[in-house]
């Protein structure tokens, strides 16, 4: 079965080269649907299951009762107050020690 292709005077005519550029055409079609289904996703549709799939482990969390979570901050605050505290006493002393070796 022969394809009608129009030519530039608005008549049809029925060829072998028509039928040849329709199948050409189809199958260009059909290679680039198949190279989108088998390409990634778009950008924001990566971006929408990745925040689908934070939720969603978001939701499996087992968080710590507030009184545990109060406790372990205040662990925290006390360590680095105690490292302040460390590390302020070496400065000074450190600070001290350069002022005596190399009075100004």
């Amino acid at each position: 079965m022969e394809k009608l292709k129009s030519n530039q005077d608005g008549f049809t005519a029925t060829t072998a080269e028509a039928k040849k550029e329709r199948e050409q055409e189809i199958k260009a079609k059909e290679a680039k649907k198949a190279k989108k289904k088998d390409g990634k996703p778009g950008f924001f549709k990566r971006i929408g299951l990745k925040l689908k799939d934070v939720f969603s482990e978001l939701k499996r969390v087992t968080w710590p009762a507030f009184p545990k979570v109060v406790k372990k901050t205040g662990v925290v605050l006390v360590v680095v107050l105690a490292f302040l505290v460390i590390i302020t006493a070496f400065d000074t002393g450190l600070l001290k020690l350069l002022g005596i070796v190399s009075p100004s």
